[in-house]
């Protein structure tokens, strides 16, 4: 509903607002070029200069402080009188050791193959078709097996995003007794190693492409659980390990339409016994006018891998058109939701 009770400072402030909201894309590429520096690792042990951190990062002086003070006015960093810079509370979260991570997401997020996809929005939005392959002449899963820097970008990032939820979902979900859990798509494998720590009598087995595993094996050992978890190749749209108590996919079906979507989800009915669980861990989009980070999400789905997020009801219908049934939607103290399904008896997806 519009309000028609305008005014010249209303319509001012309101102008202001969505000037701010359009160059939004020049913090985004300011904070990525912070993180590629790893300005943040220098300035965790105090405050340094610009002049000294140029140095240290091999950037121009001049330009590296005028970097830096505009991102001290977002609260990024904190200038001292004296043209040093400090870390804050956000600047914290841009170490390459931070609890909650977010540097590998800046540096995926802006980087250059992601940042010309995204200036094709206009294209997907009048035509349907993904911009990343329309840019590229590839989508994102075979530019990231013929790119492995781009494909370690990818996976790091995704395991940081995944940090920063992986303890909700173990509350969510706790695992009981001595369960065998398969993490379908499941990446380097950050959830599954959260999970096994949590249950120290359950097994696991982390699924996904090969050029995907690179890294998990360092991750899993790194957690004190690689000695529980099986780490195994393959593709999730042809067959996924049978007989697993317990399924997951977290940020796996808002990759991909629903045709594809249908096919993952039947590979996971394939695979499961009549007592099996299958978790789907994923954003749902809410209302009208609300999840303002989750409906820019489903934006990036259209732009890069081709996907959808999707609401509640929509991911009923994929899941039912597979042969299974949703039976609970569980909260967490973060932005996912836990889609607990079963197989429908006799059903075959």
């Amino acid at each position: 509903m519009t309000d028609d009770r305008r005014t010249p400072d209303s319509e001012a402030a309101a102008a202001s607002e969505l000037h701010r909201m359009v160059n939004g894309f020049q913090l985004a590429q300011a904070i990525h070029v912070a993180a590629v520096l790893g300005v943040a690792d220098h300035l965790a042990s105090g405050p340094r200069s610009s002049d000294d951190l140029a140095a240290a990062v091999g950037a121009h002086p001049a330009a590296l402080y005028r970097l830096l003070r505009a991102l001290a006015a977002f609260g990024v960093f904190h200038e001292t009188p004296h043209r040093e810079f400090e870390l804050t509370p956000l600047g914290q979260c841009l170490r390459s050791d931070a609890p909650q991570p977010v540097r590998p997401y800046a540096l995926f997020a802006a980087e250059a193959s992601q940042w010309a996809a995204w200036g094709a929005l206009l294209h997907s939005v009048k035509t349907g078709e993904n911009a990343f392959r329309a840019v590229h002449g590839m989508d994102v899963w075979q530019h990231r097996a013929a790119h492995p820097e781009q494909n370690a970008l990818f996976n790091a990032a995704m395991t940081g995003n995944s940090r920063r939820v992986d303890h909700a979902v173990v509350d969510a979900c706790a695992l009981e007794g001595t369960p065998t859990v398969v993490d379908v798509g499941g990446g380097e494998g950050s959830l599954l190693a959260a999970l096994l720590r949590a249950c120290p009598g359950a097994r696991g087995v982390l699924f996904d492409r090969p050029h995907v595993l690179a890294a998990a094996t360092r991750v899993l050992a790194e957690a004190g659980v690689a000695a529980r978890c099986d780490v195994v190749g393959g593709d999730m749209f042809d067959a996924v390990p049978a007989g697993a108590d317990v399924y997951l996919m977290k940020y796996v079906i808002h990759d991909w339409p629903d045709a594809e979507a249908s096919k993952v989800l039947a590979s996971c009915r394939r695979a499961m016994g009549p007592a099996a669980v299958l978790w789907i861990i994923d954003r749902l989009v809410g209302p009208p006018n609300e999840d303002p980070a989750v409906k820019l999400a489903d934006l990036h789905m259209l732009v890069s891998p081709g996907g959808v997020e999707r609401t509640v009801e929509e991911m009923r219908a994929l899941i039912e058109q597979a042969g299974l049934r949703l039976v609970e939607v569980r909260a967490t103290s973060s932005p996912v939701r836990v889609l607990v399904c079963v197989p429908v008896p006799d059903a075959v997806g």
